[in-house]
């Protein structure tokens, strides 16, 4: 059966039964149909002196073309970890149409470990990404209409995009203003991705309503004659914004294929902003929860990364054990082994490739100072013998390996990993920063360089030492 057709073919709790698993009443929920709802920023109030659960980070190895299944063994664990009992829950990422209809697809799991209903959250979901979409081109609207009516703020430069939530190549570079209306001035222009705009990581950063408005206000939108910033503040525009994403702020309760509660919510692009869901919703998850299973964009030294130098700050919060994910493909794949080879038996592949993974086990291990267990995520493919040979390796290294079929089996296929995760999430952690808050550009940008990524220096052109010194000179934060 098809991911499709496996979740179609299971029966789904009505939301207001999944919600008071983790103790949230019907009169707290703002419902889209039977199987999808809003949760009021009340059910936090209500529980903030309440002690948190355990937080754990899924993360990977360098992803290669089509992904490690970071997300399906996220579901998998918070699935597991109901079928030996224990109170757990998701806080996931929502997908973008961008992935969604190009060859990496959806982003709600697969075979029997799934959230659901997955149509409906890898296509519009509750409106959240289309909001931030409106609210960035109101922005930009705004900043040419201030323009057309005389452009008081003296607009010289203008730094703002528009967006859409496609893969839309043909919008990446266009000229705009060209219908012939006197006082409309033709320019280059260009559109993100709604996922890689500002907006969706200020309201994946943003603590609340007011929290949100301030960030809002702060972005950059463009320089006047004198080279001096203007920002969306001057153009009074943060109110209007925060209004169009007010429902967007609030946090989406769904389920896994076995009910387990998951709340999916924000999804800003790693490689362009931090690649986490909202601290809004980790911090919510935190309070319902006993164990709290979240996930990162991208590879641990890119996306694990950003989740504990930027979110966990921020956030105030640390996660209480990390799984990095690998699969033995991956792991053949950095070893060099060719595309078309990759399904075959192939132990010196494994040998070769294993450093990619034993690079991110330091990183999280020794740099960061976190608990890590690596989790294999089973192909039909992989042999006794490589998983044997990757389990022995690993051992030798003092981490331990769980063989995760979540795919095939739900929830008992990991079992294993559950259990290993209660104990691991009860040992003692030094977590440690990559650098200080305090630092300059330059230095924050070396310590990830050479701690996480392994360079002895960095060297800067004299083109990125004049955008550090712009940066520096403008910061208001």
């Amino acid at each position: 059966m098809t991911d499709i057709e496996i979740a179609r073919s299971t029966k789904l709790e009505k939301i207001v039964e999944v919600a008071k698993k983790v103790g949230i009443e019907e009169e707290d929920l703002e419902q889209y149909g039977k199987y999808k709802a809003k949760i009021s920023e009340k059910v936090y109030e209500e529980r903030k002196n309440k002690k948190d659960g355990k937080l754990i980070l899924v993360t990977a190895v360098n992803p290669t073309p089509l992904g490690e299944g970071k997300t399906t063994i996220s579901i998998a664990v918070a699935d597991g970890l109901r079928t030996i009992g224990k109170n757990s829950i998701l806080a996931l990422r929502e997908p973008s149409l961008g992935p969604v209809f190009g060859i990496k697809g959806g982003a709600t799991g697969g075979g029997k470990v799934q959230v659901a209903p997955m149509e409906d959250i890898n296509l519009h979901f509750t409106g959240d990404i289309h909001a931030i979409t409106a609210a960035n081109n109101l922005l930009a609207s705004l900043i040419d209409n201030h323009i057309y009516f005389g452009n008081e703020l003296g607009f010289e430069k203008i730094v703002w995009k528009r967006c859409v939530d496609l893969n839309d190549r043909q919008l990446r570079e266009v000229e705009t203003g060209l219908s012939g209306e006197k006082k409309i001035v033709p320019r280059h222009d260009k559109f993100d991705i709604t996922v890689a705009s500002e907006i969706m990581a200020i309201v994946c950063l943003s603590t609340d309503i007011n929290d949100l408005k301030e960030k809002l206000g702060n972005i950059l939108v463009g320089y006047n004659k004198q080279g001096q910033p203007i920002y969306a503040k001057q153009l009074k525009a943060q109110g209007s914004m925060a209004v169009l994403l007010k429902d967007a702020l609030k946090p989406n309760l769904v389920q896994t294929l076995e009910h387990t509660p998951a709340i999916i919510h924000g999804g800003p692009f790693a490689n362009i902003a931090h690649g986490c869901n909202s601290i809004m919703a980790t911090k919510l998850a935190l309070k319902l929860g006993d164990y709290v299973i979240t996930e990162a964009g991208f590879g641990a030294d890119l996306g694990a990364e950003k989740f504990l130098d930027i979110k966990c700050r921020k956030a105030g919060i640390k996660p209480d054990a990390v799984v990095l994910v690998a699969t033995i493909k991956a792991i053949k794949y950095h070893g060099g082994v060719e595309k078309d080879k990759i399904q075959e038996e192939n132990i010196e592949g494994i040998e070769k490739g294993i450093d990619n993974l034993y690079r991110h086990i330091d990183n999280l291990k020794n740099k960061f100072g976190l608990n890590v267990i690596v989790a294999l995520n089973r192909y039909l493919q992989d042999t006794d013998k490589e998983i044997e040979f990757l389990k022995n390796k690993l051992q030798e290294k003092g981490v331990e390996l769980s063989l995760v079929e979540g795919w095939a089996k739900g929830g008992e296929g990991a079992k294993d990993i559950a259990e290993k995760l209660v104990k691991l999430t009860e040992q003692e952690e030094n977590f440690n920063y990559m650098y200080d808050l305090e630092d300059s550009i330059t230095t924050k940008i070396e310590k990830i360089a050479t701690k996480i990524y392994g360079a002895k220096g960095v060297d800067f052109s004299k083109e990125a030492l004049e955008e550090i010194k712009k940066i520096e000179e403008l910061r208001i934060w």
